[in-house]
């Protein structure tokens, strides 16, 4: 569902990302796992076509990001760290927005959106301005709007930040059985354990560049993520 092969992107004199080479399967759930500045975001933005890069190539379901940036996002939701949602709509507003956009039949969208909105406990809260809402539910909000199209890959920065844990349970269910249904979860988080109960495979990024990619049961062998990630972490002379 998600290829990047040598995946390189500078800032400058600085390369944020180099050669940055995985894959993600359908119907998997695929953690990218890094300290800050390590490039998560940056692989993020380039995989969405948000960011230009300087070399490699980024294909979803086959469709390359850059020569066919159209046909890609029409089958991609993305969930940013710090969604930035139209103040001046109405949540309602938004999420007819998000369906139109991607030429959803009216009837599907109202479905689509009073099942996830009923699930994630802000369909009450619909007809009020975005602006009045808590960072919380701007995040319940934005995560509706990237479910609602039925997308097949689903790219999420730091997606569990602000949720309650009834919002991040409802979060982590819904992952797993649109998973059964061929949908592929590619995630960055901060939050390990959760990444290591929920993810299929894992990789683990250092200054732009790849440490670990594998299945999850091969990858931490007889460690937790955390202590797999804090001994790759002294091994290469990053504090913890």
């Amino acid at each position: 569902m998600l290829k990047i092969e040598n995946l390189t992107k500078k800032y400058g004199n600085f390369t944020a990302l180099k050669n940055l080479t995985l894959t993600v399967n359908a119907g998997e759930i695929f953690g990218f796992i890094g300290h800050n500045g390590a490039g998560k975001s940056t692989a993020i933005r380039s995989i969405v076509g948000i960011q230009t890069f300087d070399g490699g190539s980024i294909f979803i379901d086959d469709k390359n990001v850059l020569s066919q940036s159209i046909e890609a996002k029409k089958v991609t939701a993305y969930l940013p760290d710090n969604p930035d949602i139209y103040e001046f709509l109405s949540g309602k507003g938004y999420l007819t927005f998000i369906a139109e956009m991607y030429d959803m039949e009216s009837a599907d969208a109202e479905a689509q959106i009073k099942k996830y909105t009923e699930l994630f406990g802000i369909a009450d809260v619909l007809s009020s301005s975005v602006s009045t809402y808590s960072h919380g539910m701007r995040q319940k909000l934005a995560i509706c709007g990237a479910l609602i199209h039925r997308p097949r890959l689903v790219v999420m920065d730091e997606p569990f930040v602000g949720l309650d844990p009834v919002a991040a349970h409802h979060l982590k269910e819904t992952m797993r059985e649109l998973c059964k249904e061929g949908v592929s979860f590619f995630f960055s988080t901060h939050v390990l354990e959760v990444a290591e109960k929920l993810c299929d495979r894992v990789a683990i990024i250092k200054q732009g560049e790849l440490l670990v990619c594998g299945n999850m049961q091969e990858v931490l062998q007889d460690k937790s993520l955390e202590e797999l990630f804090l001994s790759l972490s002294e091994k290469t002379g990053e504090e913890k």
